[in-house]
């Protein structure tokens, strides 16, 4: 009877990993989601007339409910209070309503009717949030720029509702398993949202020769829709877990006021939350803009309209391969030693096929797709050696290291090739592998680190706590980005206001050093902290360069 009890779905490692794919799968729909707008940057100002502080404003405002309406404390309580399930369903219905108001808000339309002049003649004045400088709106926002925010605050508030609910869910499935692995993998795939969001966004929006920005975030909505099913999914999955275990998850240690205090006492905690935002801080923010970025630092030759790298079929084909590398260097994690070296050739002749077809296509967009690939590869090589060896505090200092390394080559060392195209788009394509790959080590690293710091009752709180934190910094840091970006290019912000450059040429002129020395910055702190973290760590005894696997 007793083997009966034990064997349960969490100890079949097909039954785990399933409903890890189920998780990961929702969370790379809404990565999508999340950065659909990201390449297609220049056609926002071209087409909507978002100039830089109106884009930075829109994309910082998926974070803003939950950093000053604490909607992602009440999240973190809820997820407590009602489990995996439930929030999961629920974060997957909240992220399909703020994308449906997304898309229709940039959407011809829109334009016109009388909601865009609503938004046109209100929403210039938010009383206290102005005269403390943090409102998501400001008097000449494009009504499109207003409403397409409210649409993403919503979104931003499933998304992520979302993530500390996954979290918590494979702290619940792996717990004393590979867990740093499976928190790996998940964002390894949830990462490749990037490469695709990068790929077909741009695809979408020009499809058919004319443009139309809202294609872009219906592709987006769609896939939006698939993640709740898969949340749906592992609805019924986890559900039958608990039959088997007995357990009543939303009984567990019911959430107390008093226990959020517990959590915030914690040196540990807080390292690990500052180390948290001041990561991400550098690296999400850094995605919205990293397209533009790239158009406005490499030269690109115009492809013929009739050629194969202009058609859709290579966009497909070049999907395609990405899909591949991705594949071959994930299973290599898991492969033998003869297998595990063809399975990396492939991928690496894959990943340089990948980074000619970018190169061929000639667009920002499709070099900076590869961003997750290196990742995807060594995300679950990171987390297999946290578990078995440890080490996570040290991981969270190299990944800093490449961060600086690399903002700081973006900043100075990229600028030094324009005019040189191959030049320049074989250190972009470098810079951003490397970037993608520092990434990899806050979730193969830091998250399966929190377990360790607070009671396993609150550590849904926990993580909401944590990802508030991280919030604010994804609000600030989009929203500076792009003040700095205008207030660096007077004389573009300028002509466009006199008429004398055109919204197509302004957009891909902007000088992006001091946005990314700022970057830079961040990164720089974020090293000071990860030493402090091992010293306080090697003090209090937190385990942090412990394996998790005992």
């Amino acid at each position: 009877m007793v083997e009966n009890i034990r064997q349960t779905l969490r100890d079949s490692a097909a039954a785990r990993w399933t409903a890890l794919l189920f998780l990961a799968f929702a969370m790379f729909c809404s990565y999508i989601f999340m950065d659909i707008l990201s390449p297609i940057k220049d056609l926002m100002q071209s087409t909507r007339g978002w100039d830089s502080t109106a884009f930075g404003t829109m994309q910082g405002s998926e974070t803003f409910l939950n950093v000053f309406i604490f909607f992602l404390i009440f999240a973190g309580i809820i997820l407590d209070k009602m489990g995996v399930r439930f929030t999961a369903v629920l974060s997957g219905v909240v992220m399909l309503i703020g994308a449906a108001i997304n898309w229709y808000a940039v959407t011809e339309n829109f334009a016109g009717t009388g909601l865009e002049a609503w938004f046109n003649n209100n929403l210039n004045y938010i009383p206290g949030f102005d005269e403390l400088g943090i409102s998501p709106f400001y008097r000449g926002m494009p009504a499109s720029a207003k409403f397409a925010s409210i649409g993403f605050m919503i979104f931003g508030c499933g998304v992520e509702m979302a993530g500390i609910t996954v979290s918590r869910g494979i702290v619940k499935w792996f717990k004393g398993r590979e867990m740093a692995l499976a928190m790996g993998s998940e964002m390894a795939l949830a990462r490749l949202g990037v490469a695709t969001c990068m790929i077909f966004s741009p695809v979408f929006a020009k499809l058919g020769g004319q443009v139309d920005v809202s294609r872009s975030v219906a592709f987006g909505v769609i896939l939006l829709m698939i993640a709740l099913i898969m949340f749906i999914v592992y609805f019924f999955m986890d559900k039958k877990l608990d039959v088997q275990t007995g357990e009543e998850e939303e009984k567990d240690g019911p959430f107390q006021v008093r226990d959020i205090g517990k959590i915030l006492s914690s040196s540990g905690f807080w390292l690990v939350a500052l180390l948290c935002v001041l990561y991400y801080s550098a690296i999400f923010p850094f995605q919205k803009y990293a397209v533009n970025m790239l158009q406005c630092n490499l030269t690109f030759a115009e492809v013929p309209a009739g050629s194969f790298w202009a058609s859709t079929q290579v966009t497909i084909i070049q999907y395609l391969i990405m899909l591949v590398v991705a594949a071959t260097a994930f299973a290599s994690n898991f492969s033998k030693k003869s297998a595990k070296i063809a399975l990396l050739a492939i991928s690496v002749v894959c990943l340089t096929v990948f980074c000619y077809m970018g190169y061929m296509r000639q667009s920002a967009e499709t070099i900076f797709a590869v961003f997750p690939l290196l990742a995807v590869g060594i995300t679950p090589i990171l987390g297999k050696y946290v578990d078995t060896k440890g080490k996570a505090a040290s991981m969270l200092m190299i990944g800093s290291i490449l961060l600086i390394v690399c903002h700081l080559t973006f900043a100075f060392i990229l600028p030094l090739f324009k005019g040189s195209a191959g030049g320049g788009v074989f250190v972009a394509y470098l810079t951003i592998l490397v970037l993608g790959s520092s990434f990899s080590l806050v979730p193969a690293a830091l998250w399966p680190s929190v377990p360790k710091l607070v009671d396993s009752r609150v550590i849904g709180s926990a993580y909401a706590l944590i990802f508030w934190i991280q919030n604010i910094g994804l609000w600030l840091f989009p929203l500076l980005i792009g003040k700095i970006l205008d207030a660096s290019n007077p004389d573009i912000v300028e002509a466009l206001k006199t008429g004398t450059m055109t919204p197509e040429t302004a957009a891909t002129s902007y000088n992006y050093t001091n946005p990314l020395i700022m970057l830079a910055a961040l990164g720089v702190a974020a090293l000071l902290l990860g030493l402090y973290l091992k010293a306080v760590d090697k003090k209090k005894g937190y385990g942090l360069e412990l394996p998790n696997i005992k």
